[in-house]
């Protein structure tokens, strides 16, 4: 199997630190708010990661961290707490507007059908963890005290940036005003921050202080969010550990400190493999809050699309590349699936796939993750003289790769509609042949308002129940 290594910018074989097993690390959501749908490209691209690793034979530990703490609104350490600015907008706690967004990444997850994570670690659960990095990293002097928190030095790491290969000596030259001119680098960044008084709802009885701030050997105070995840990967998978994934918008900033703290203070690499997912664009613009251009899971339904169509339109697009997101290119993934769905009714029961197929889907999916080719191999074979039963036995071995619940379609597919449904469909169908369309859209309503949802595709209509 090969990976695309961000660290070396080569195609590597992979193979694991242990014989059989794969540690995986990716970078979670923070939870202040609904996750756009170009975060969820990221996760995605890590769920594909893991059902491909599986289905070539390793047992995978993948590890994926919910940040509920320590996220500033500016990645450098600048701003404020994300978390605590998104409480003090609705008049809530930190840990209330966390517990809501975690609960509605979740039910996001599942319903792209994404395979629930190993463990999904808290960082406010692993404080502990945090404070004995830091310590560790200022026993080894990587550190330095300033009036608002604890840095790491990175002039004293030969190597700072190696991921993102950073200029280090141009950003020293050409840095801009720091907002904290106390720290000795452009580069620096905060392992501690120490607590200010806050402007989100007080705690405990009228004080003025932060909802999440902790004791340590430092000051009262909140860890930095680069240093959540080093205490994270390393306490369940250990250092080094196997691939460590997220987005590129991590490559410069995120995971290259994450690199620094955890190499300096164990003395050895953090992962083997980097892996990172391009991001989704809008109008050719990066999605993101400060663009104004987000999409929710939830406003894509209401647009009329269902959460597996945006799986498939994901799935045509390499993880490597930008993807631009509009209606159309929707409404194209929207009609493909149904049309295979469609396909797949044709067949009464799997029966013995098509072994060449297979195996030019499964290379090419072994080949970093390389799902639009294996779509394109997937439609190659449905056009094929294969019986459609030996086609569905293929699908069912692809979908444990694309996830696109075939099986759980095509037995819907094949339960027999009530009776008066089966009158309204033949009814509207008469209709539609003489482009009768009021009538038709009559028909439809009457479909829908019995609790039934009919879409139509190159292979006739299909009727489901609603969910």
């Amino acid at each position: 199997m090969l990976l695309f290594n961000t660290l070396t910018r080569e195609k590597e074989e992979f193979n694991p630190l242990k014989d059989g097993v794969a540690g995986v690390y990716t970078c979670g959501p923070t939870v202040y708010d609904f996750a756009h749908i170009g975060n969820l490209r990221a996760f995605l691209f890590a769920d594909i990661l893991k059902r491909t690793l599986l289905h070539t034979g390793f047992k995978v530990n993948l590890i994926m961290n919910i940040t509920d703490v320590g996220h500033l609104t500016g990645d450098r350490d600048m701003g404020e707490d994300k978390l605590a600015a998104a409480a003090a907008a609705v008049g809530k706690t930190a840990w209330e507007v966390a517990s809501y967004y975690t609960d509605a990444f979740l039910r996001d997850v599942k319903e792209l059908n994404i395979i629930l994570p190993d463990k999904l670690p808290k960082a406010t659960d692993h404080i502990k963890e945090m404070i004995t990095l830091i310590a560790e990293l200022e026993k080894k002097g990587f550190t330095y005290r300033t009036s608002d928190g604890i840095y790491f030095d990175t002039s004293k790491l030969k190597d700072y940036g190696k991921l993102a290969r950073l200029d280090l000596e141009g950003l020293r030259e050409g840095a801009r005003v720091e907002i904290n001119k106390e720290k000795k680098n452009p580069t620096d960044f905060a392992l501690w921050k120490f607590s200010t008084p806050s402007s989100s709802p007080p705690s405990h009885g009228g004080e003025s202080k932060r909802d999440m701030e902790w004791e340590s050997p430092w000051g009262v105070g909140f860890p930095g969010w680069h240093v959540e995840c080093s205490a994270m990967s390393v306490k369940y998978l250990g250092q080094p550990f196997d691939i460590h994934t997220g987005g590129v918008d991590h490559i410069p900033i995120h995971h290259t400190n994450e690199i620094a703290q955890s190499e300096a203070a164990a003395g050895k690499p953090l992962a083997n493999f980097w892996l990172h997912s391009e991001f989704l664009m809008v109008d050719e613009r990066r999605m993101a809050k400060s663009e104004g251009n987000l999409i929710t899971l939830e406003e894509l339904k209401k647009r009329g699309f269902t959460p597996l169509a945006y799986r498939y339109f994901i799935l045509g697009g390499h993880y490597r590349s930008k993807m631009n997101f509009t209606d159309e290119a929707m409404r194209g993934a929207q009609n493909a699936l149904d049309n295979l769905y469609a396909l797949t009714a044709e067949a009464k029961e799997p029966k013995i796939g098509c072994a060449e197929y297979e195996k030019q889907f499964f290379a090419e999916v072994e080949d970093d993750l390389n799902t639009p080719e294996a779509l394109a191999v997937m439609w190659q074979m449905l056009k094929s003289d294969y019986p459609a039963e030996a086609k569905l036995q293929s699908l069912l071995e692809f979908d444990k790769i694309l996830g696109l619940s075939i099986k759980e379609t095509w037995e819907e597919l094949r339960r027999p509609l009530p009776l008066e449904i089966q009158k309204l469909v033949i009814e509207r169908e008469k209709n539609r042949a003489l482009s009768n369309w009021g009538a038709a859209d009559a028909f439809r309503e009457q479909i829908k308002k019995a609790g039934f949802d009919i879409k139509d595709t190159d292979s006739g209509p299909i009727v489901r129940r609603k969910a």
